[in-house]
Order: C-alpha cells, then sequence, then structure tokens
C-alpha cells in the first residue's frame, strides 16, 4: 500500500524540479554552471549533514562507499549535461537527457538480470517520445555534445538504479548525506578547473534561486527521491521522474511567459499517459497479489 504514497512522492520531485528549471535560468544570468552546481550540493550537503548527525557516529565503509558511487553518478549526469550544453542546443540537451528513462531497465537487467516488464518498457518508450516532442524542434544529428549529454543520460540512470538498490541496505540519512558531500566534492573539483572561483556581481535573484535549488531541489527533492524509491521500483520511477518535462514547460509558460504550442500540449500528454500505463501495472500486481492471499 505504500507504493501510492511513494508515486505521491516522486510526482512532488517532478514538480519541484519543474520549477527549478526557472531558478536555473535565473541563476545562470549572474553565475558559472560549476558554481550553482558547488553550491547547490554544498547546500545538500550540510543539510543532509544535520539530518544525519546521529547516524554519522557509526558511518560505515560500506556505506561511505554506496553513497560516493552515488554521488559520484550523480554529479557525471550534471557535469556532463552543463559541458555537453555548450556543443549542442537546448532542446537535444533536453531530449537526450530524458533518455535515462529507457536505459533504467536494461541497467537493471545487465546488472542483476532483472527481468524488464513489457509494460514498463512501453511506459519508457512513450515517456521518451513525449520527451522527444517536448523538446525537439528540427533535424537531429549526432555530435560532441550530443554524444556528452548522452553520457550525462547515463550518469542519472545509474542514480535512479544506484537509489533503488543502496535504500535498502543503507541508511537513508547516511546515504544522502554521502551522495550531496561526494556530489559536492567533485563539483568543487570541476569548478577549480573551470577557472571560475569568484562570486563577485552575483545578483540578489540570483542568490534566491541558489538557495531555492540548493534547499528544495536538491536537499528536499533527493531526501523525497530516496524514501520514495524504497516502494516503487527503478523503472516506474524513472518513467515518473521524466514528468520533469512536463512541470518544467508548465512554469516555463506561467513563469516566463513562454507561448503554449500543439507541441508542448501533445508531448506533455504522452508523458502523462506513460506514467499512467506504469501506473496501472502497479495496481494490477497489487489487485493480484490480494487475490492470491
Amino acid at each position: 500500500m505504500k507504493k501510492i504514497p511513494g508515486i505521491i512522492g516522486l510526482v512532488t520531485v517532478t514538480i519541484i524540479w519543474g520549477g527549478g528549471f526557472v531558478a536555473s535560468d535565473i541563476a545562470l544570468k549572474t553565475l558559472a554552471p560549476f558554481q550553482i552546481m558547488f553550491l547547490r550540493f554544498l547546500i545538500g550537503a550540510i543539510c543532509m549533514g544535520v539530518l544525519a548527525r546521529k547516524e554519522l557516529k557509526t558511518i560505515t565503509k560500506d556505506e561511505i562507499f554506496c553513497g560516493f558511487l552515488l554521488g559520484a553518478a550523480l554529479f557525471t549526469g550534471f557535469a556532463l549535461q552543463i559541458v555537453g550544453l555548450q556543443y549542442t542546443t537546448a532542446s537535444k540537451n533536453a531530449f537526450l537527457t530524458a533518455t535515462n528513462v529507457v536505459m533504467v531497465p536494461f541497467i537493471a537487467f545487465i546488472l542483476e538480470r532483472k527481468k524488464i516488464e513489457l509494460k514498463s518498457i512501453a511506459g519508457a518508450v512513450l515517456a521518451l517520445t513525449g520527451a522527444g516532442i517536448l523538446s525537439l524542434q528540427s533535424g537531429f544529428s549526432i555530435g560532441l555534445g550530443d554524444s556528452l549529454t548522452l553520457g550525462c543520460a547515463i550518469g542519472f540512470a545509474f542514480q535512479i538504479y544506484l537509489t533503488g538498490k543502496y535504500v535498502h541496505r543503507i541508511r537513508p540519512a547516511i546515504l544522502n548525506f554521502m551522495q550531496m558531500l561526494s556530489a559536492c566534492i567533485l563539483s568543487f573539483i570541476g569548478l577549480l578547473l573551470s577557472g571560475k572561483i569568484s562570486f563577485e556581481g552575483v545578483s540578489s535573484s540570483g542568490w534566491i534561486a541558489m538557495f531555492y535549488l540548493g534547499l528544495v531541489s536538491t536537499t528536499l527533492c533527493y531526501f523525497l527521491q530516496t524514501w520514495a524509491q524504497k516502494y516503487v521500483d527503478e523503472t516506474k520511477s524513472a518513467i515518473i521522474l521524466s514528468m520533469e518535462a512536463v512541470f518544467g514547460t508548465v512554469f516555463s509558460v506561467i513563469l516566463l511567459r513562454e507561448e503554449v504550442t500543439s507541441r508542448m500540449i501533445l508531448g506533455s500528454i504522452t508523458i502523462l499517459l506513460a506514467v499512467l500505463i506504469s501506473e496501472l501495472s502497479i495496481k494490477k500486481k497489487e489487485k493480484n497479489s490480494v487475490e492470491a492471499r
């Protein structure tokens, strides 16, 4: 029965991340990409550290290792997305990032021989199709930026897969703290390599957006994702999280006054249909379980 609250938790994450697109757009006006990554993960690490302060006294090597792997996957996703965006269009970047939804079940199959349900594959393909309708504007070709963005999708896919794998054996508070701390350290290295260390000239709106990204889009959202994936498997989680593109579009229309188009409507409906298919699959399983008793 806890799968329904888990689904609600993941949908809440996508709504907040949708607003994060607007916050990122504001922050990028006066902050460099790696500055944003470092600050959001620093805020996340501090907040998660406060929440995990009691558990940290008994942290184990296994928890450190698992948390580092999760944080490395998260950092890889964000870093390659940012670098890839410099060599490709925003629409392609958004679409290729969304391909993580079809990668997750295959990662689970390759590493664990976990059975891939037909409805899960159908939902993943529909979610990917919806993301393509929302994002792609013209012809499609693969270049350097596109290849980097595909790497970013692999990073995010592993983050979703590893969260589902570790959340049942690692204390959530420790897992989240180590994920944030690892991503923060790696982002700081990226910041040093980028050479953009100074935070002078950041606007007040930039700092407000930055704190939203750190406290809400990072701390709250990854806490909710970790909790929710205790009850929803990684493939269905990836499908539900693809709704980020829908809410990103909604908030862009409402707050940034972007024009509503037929592509936006069709793409959003397609992604919502993908989530519906996934949810119906869960309900069917629960019904069969009750009948078996």
